[in-house]
């Protein structure tokens, strides 16, 4: 496996991507393996922590107010 991930090959077609994380430094994750000359993908973050967009979601996606995401994480409803 570690010879296969240090092949000049994956690295030259940005198969393999370094991406700074937010709580283990660099993380080394795997490109997109679509190729597309006029819409090139490109990965922009590292995965999220556990419950690093739990606050967001419940406020913006599902509309819930401040009160009660606050109610659900005292009640340790959800993990943030």
């Amino acid at each position: 496996m570690l010879e296969t991930l240090a092949d000049p090959q994956l690295h030259a077609r940005d198969m393999i991507v370094d991406l700074p994380h937010a709580t283990i430094g660099r993380l080394r994750v795997l490109g997109n393996p679509v190729k597309m000359s006029d819409t090139p993908p490109a990965i922009r973050s590292a995965p999220p922590t556990l419950g690093q967009h739990t606050r967001s979601i419940l406020r913006t996606d599902l509309g819930l107010s401040g009160e009660h995401v606050r109610a659900l994480v005292e009640a340790r409803a959800v993990g943030v």
